[in-house]
């Protein structure tokens, strides 16, 4: 990917962008991007004269999207070098993105939650405290409780019905008898 149309460039920039305001590192979201729109696993020092970062700063970048499991090395025959090729699937994208960070951020949340209100000394003590805390463990056991519970669905499933937005909410509507 030697040089950036109009709209490769645009892309890579506001998936950057975009990437800070989800707690990601820039690099590491237009590293995604790049990947995401070659047509063709890339070597990492392609990636780095392409996007002109640090090398370091690339490897850092693919070792966290490997984390995530979006990016994985492969090996091409005849090149000594790894390259790297990002998921092209959206949706098989979004849910890996959705299993990483319910593991790293509403798990261990869920978990010290449950251990607050086990000790109501750990809560504060008092009454107001640990209502708050059991609210809250209340809300997360229930997104999680649907997160396992769409998990479940076929994936063609879940796409029909995310297309169905607007028809599932007229559906659910309350409307009053009169």
């Amino acid at each position: 990917m030697a040089a950036f149309s109009a709209a490769e460039k645009q892309f890579i920039l506001h998936w950057g962008e975009m990437g800070t305001r989800w707690g990601v590192n820039r690099t590491v979201a237009q590293v995604h991007a790049l990947l995401y729109l070659s047509p063709q696993p890339l070597p990492a020092d392609e990636i780095t004269r392409t996007l002109a970062v640090a090398r370091s700063n690339v490897s850092t970048s693919l070792r966290e999207l490997q984390s995530w499991g979006i990016v994985r090395p492969v090996h091409l025959l005849g090149d000594r070098r790894v390259h790297y090729e990002s998921m092209k699937d959206v949706w098989e994208m979004f849910q890996v993105i959705i299993d990483q960070r319910k593991r790293r951020e509403i798990d261990p949340t869920l978990e010290m939650l449950r251990r607050a209100v086990a000790e109501p000394e750990r809560a504060g003590g008092d009454a107001y405290t640990r209502q708050r805390l059991l609210e809250m463990l209340a809300f997360f056991e229930t997104i999680t409780g649907l997160y396992h519970e769409v998990r479940q669905l076929p994936a063609g499933t879940l796409r029909s019905f995310l297309k169905m937005r607007g028809k599932v909410r007229k559906l659910l509507e309350f409307k009053p008898a009169g």
